[in-house]
């Protein structure tokens, strides 16, 4: 049984079928637009979770925005799309099984990736653990073991992801940036006034 299985390589570059998961490494998928920034509602649909869910792996650091940290009564966090990739991923390991302690580790290693790293991996777990595949041979070598048993291709759960939030607001902070070096070059102006 542990021949390697026929044909296996003409599986991988063959185009899967409209409707169907492609393969699980060497997925397109686009780069997505840096500066735009989801406030909680919005991440909370697109990753399919509650909003207590958000705030409380917001409070304990598991998944806290990048872009905006809530900074007392009335503020808005704003998650970019790697934060809201990422809160997908947590919700589907939880789903299956996996323990909080357990996908904090696997959240801390995704964190050291780059972006275009991430859509090459697949995460693989037995429900105990979860283990980081990044090619065909290593998901065959897992499942072989006896360690996998349902796999989670990141590049898969990108595309969904950027169809959702394509449909729902985001936050240009491209612009919030401008407006904040405008405001602070007043207040520069109005500090000069001041002190002459």
């Amino acid at each position: 049984m542990d021949q390697p299985l026929l044909g296996f390589d003409d599986v991988l570059h063959r185009a899967s079928p409209v409707g169907q998961q492609g393969v699980l490494f060497d997925d397109p998928v686009s780069l997505v637009d840096e500066n735009l920034g989801y406030r909680g509602a919005t991440a909370c649909k697109a990753a399919g979770i509650t909003y207590r869910q958000l705030d409380y792996w917001a409070r304990t650091q598991l998944v806290e925005p990048t872009v905006r940290s809530a900074k007392g009564s009335g503020s808005q966090r704003l998650y970019s799309f790697r934060d809201v990739l990422v809160l997908k991923i947590v919700k589907r390991l939880l789903d299956t099984g996996v323990s909080l302690q357990q996908i904090r580790t696997s959240v801390e290693h995704l964190r050291t990736r780059g972006v275009e790293d991430l859509a090459g991996i697949t995460l693989m777990s037995d429900g105990a653990s979860v283990y980081e595949c990044t090619s065909a041979s290593e998901v065959i070598d897992l499942v072989q073991a006896g360690q996998g048993v349902f796999g989670i291709a990141i590049g898969r759960v990108w595309r969904e992801l950027e169809i959702s939030l394509s449909e729902l607001p985001g936050e240009n902070t491209a612009v919030e940036e401008a407006s904040t070096e405008i405001h602070d070059e007043l207040s520069a102006r109005r500090a000069r006034k001041a002190g002459a």
